[in-house]
């Protein structure tokens, strides 16, 4: 299913377009105001095509990182893009900085891409 993001800037002008009517496909009432946007609907499509991914793995980085052959780093920092671009914060401690790799030295042993020994000595990090 091909996805398409709503038009959102005014192709004369270049400003904001606001949603302005809705209308019901079955019975064809209208209903009109000023409605808010979504908060995805400003979203670049790779942003809301990893958002797609994301929700469909239940969050798992893991997962993400391999349906898109990309390092964990790279999946982390391509999160982080989303959340500043959703309006969060993204401050990481350095409690979950060790976390997180800890995390990803113990699954990278356990899928076999590393040895014990690496394993231990990253983890002495």
């Amino acid at each position: 299913m091909e996805q398409h993001n709503p038009v959102t800037q005014c192709p004369s002008c270049g400003g904001q377009l606001q949603v302005r009517e809705l209308e019901c496909p079955q019975c064809q009432v209208s209903v009109r105001g000023r409605f808010p946007r979504c908060e995805f609907c400003e979203l670049p499509e790779e942003q809301l095509q990893f958002l797609r991914l994301f929700v469909s793995r239940r969050g798992n980085l893991r997962e993400v990182e391999r349906e898109m052959g990309l390092s964990y780093p790279t999946v982390r920092s391509r999160l982080d893009d989303l959340l500043r671009a959703l309006g969060y914060a993204v401050t990481p401690t350095p409690v979950v900085e060790r976390q997180e790799r800890r995390r990803q030295v113990m699954d990278d042993l356990r899928e076999g891409r590393i040895m014990p020994e690496d394993a231990l000595r990253a983890l002495r990090e």
